[in-house]
Parts: C-alpha cells; structure tokens; sequence
C-alpha cells in the first residue's frame, strides 16, 4: 500500500469511527426516557444505545464491545448496541449525561465524585445511577527498572504516563501522587497518554513509568510484560493506601496473582470497584433487559476478558453510593429469585 492509499484508508477509518459514534449515540437512537409505571422488562424493536468504554487495549474496550455484542443477540436484535473506545471515567460520565451514550464503564471512585458534585464534577452533581458494579479495578504502577523509581515519591522529577485526559486513571494517579507529597502538575513530567502510547513509551524508553486502573489481565500490560519483562517492574502502593481512603473509602487493598502476568510473586496494590452506568432518566423497561443480558451471557463475556468472571448478582447491587436505577433493580430481583 503506498502512502497516498495509506491516507485515504486512514481518512475512511476515521470516518466510519465518527459516524459510528454519532450513530450509536444512546439517547440519540431511540432509548426513550422514563414513564414511570411498572417495569415489564420488555423494549420495542429498533432501540439503538451506544456503550463508552475506555482504551482500545484496556478491559472496558474489549468487554464493552463483547458486551454490545451480547445485548444484541440476548434481545434478536430488537436492542441493537455498538460499544466506542473512550478517555474512559469522567469522559464516559460527561458523555453519558450529554446523551451521547445510553451505558457507560467507570470506576467508581469517580462515579461516586459525579454523584456527590465532587472532584472532576465540582459543584454539579451528576444525574447518572448504576445498571450493576461489576468487576474490580486494579491499580498497576509499573516503571522501567532503569529508571530508579522504588516508589511513587521516587517520581519526582520523571517522566510518568497518568492515563488519557478525562479517565479514571488520570483520577487515581493524581491522588496517588499527592498522596505521596507531590504535585502532579509541577513534580513530575506529566505525560497524559492512552494505554497504546504508554506501553510504546515504556518499550523506547521514553517514558520512566506509569499509572493504569483495569481489570485482570489488561491486553496492553501483557503486551508490554511479554516484550520487555527485564525491563519493567511493578511498584508496591499499598503504603498510600490510608492516605488514598481519607480521600474516599472506596479504596482497598488488593494483590495481582503471580499467575496473571508471570511475575516472581503477587504484586500488592490498591484496587477499586467498577460500575456500569447509566443516566438516571433511561427508560427502566431498557435498563431491564440491558441487565439481564450482562447476567444471561456472562458466559459469553468471560471468553471476551477474564474480568468478567467476578461479576456477580452477590455484589452486583453494592454501588453506594451511587443509586441503583429500578429498572437494574427489578432485574436484579428476578434474577435472584430464578436462582
């Protein structure tokens, strides 16, 4: 292919991703508002949504668009959904309550902020409730072992990936750096870079390390573990971890197995829930069905990411304090009654 073909395609694909978001743009398509009433849990045919996710090598794309796939043929069609690569959280939230999107992934430190007027959303509570929470969000912190960082302090004056601008990731690590005394906009060299650039600036060395929320295992961190597994280490956060609860008690400490990427040994960090979202107003009897099918083909989900296996109807309704919206709720219930 030569460079003038090379453009035109790439000009195409941006394109038909443009289209694809405009297209797929929740409230945009059809999903009606709430009428209030008793929830039948049944939709009319020709309901488009749109699902934000997050980075393209990240959890979020790769279950959100297992996930479109399911809603799809969990209602024959009558749903029709297509998940869109994102800065993920906070851009998924501000989307979602635009309209651009009828479902949208987010860890729940920050839905939490949305809900509350807090953090990324001061002083404007967000009218967003929860479909279910899902899996957990671990927080990896990885450097190049070059560069001499033995903790997040140790970050002073490097060259430190903090996630795509508007992400949950970006959320976590300024907190994380504050907590450890420093100034994200002025002690490090910030570079605001999605999962695809960060893995790429650890490989060149053009970046000293980073900070990802995700689930296990992340495509992009296997990538780089596979590649360039000399070269890289994990970091231990847990000490941050009773500065990181005064901020919000959604925190808690977690391991990553050995097994997940191949290291020595588990990996000790901190980890939070995530949450599928939606905005408060969706009409329950579509919030129904969308919940069902994340239960319904869970099966089908866990082939997509291994993340999937702990959503459960256990912890599902745990999403405090964000609300679960009663079209969730009615499914969840009969859900749990069909057990």
């Amino acid at each position: 292919m030569n460079r003038a073909t090379k453009a035109v395609a790439t000009l195409a694909a941006v394109g038909l991703g443009l289209a694809g978001l405009v297209g797929c743009g929740g409230r945009q398509d059809g999903a009606s508002t709430d009428a209030g009433g008793d929830v039948s849990c049944e939709v009319g045919a020709d309901t488009r949504i749109g699902i934000a996710t997050g980075n393209a090598t990240g959890v979020y794309f790769a279950l959100g668009n297992a996930y479109a796939e399911q809603v799809t043929t969990a209602t024959d069609g009558k749903v029709k959904a297509s998940a869109a690569e994102t800065g993920a959280s906070v851009q998924n939230i501000q989307q979602l309550v635009a309209g651009s999107y009828a479902v949208a992934f987010s860890l729940a430190d920050t839905a939490a902020d949305a809900v509350a007027g807090k953090g990324s959303f001061e002083g404007q509570a967000q009218p967003v409730q929860a479909l279910s929470r899902i899996y957990t969000n671990y927080t990896q912190v990885v450097v190049r072992t070059g560069a001499g960082i033995t903790s997040v302090a140790g970050m002073k004056g490097k060259r430190i990936s903090t996630g795509s601008p508007k992400s949950g990731t970006e959320v976590i690590a300024h907190r994380l750096l504050q907590a450890a005394g420093l100034d994200p906009a002025s002690d490090i060299q910030a570079q605001r870079l999605d999962l695809t650039k960060t893995v790429d600036g650890m490989k060149d060395g053009s970046i000293d390390a980073f900070f990802w929320s995700g689930g296990l295992p992340t495509p992009g961190i296997t990538d780089l573990l596979t590649t360039s597994r000399d070269q890289v280490a994990f970091l231990d956060i847990t000490p941050l971890l009773p500065e990181m609860k005064k901020v919000n008690p959604v925190y808690e400490a977690g391991t990553i197995p050995a097994t997940t990427y191949g290291t020595p040994a588990e990996v000790r960090t901190i980890v939070v829930p995530n949450l599928l979202l939606v905005k408060n107003d969706l009409d329950a009897n579509l919030v129904c069905v969308l919940t069902r099918a994340l239960f319904d083909r869970k099966p089908q989900l866990e082939q997509a990411n291994a993340a999937a296996r702990e959503i459960s109807l256990e912890t599902a309704r745990n999403t405090d304090p964000v609300p679960l919206h009663r079209g969730a709720s009615k499914a969840l219930d009969d859900l749990t009654e069909a057990k």
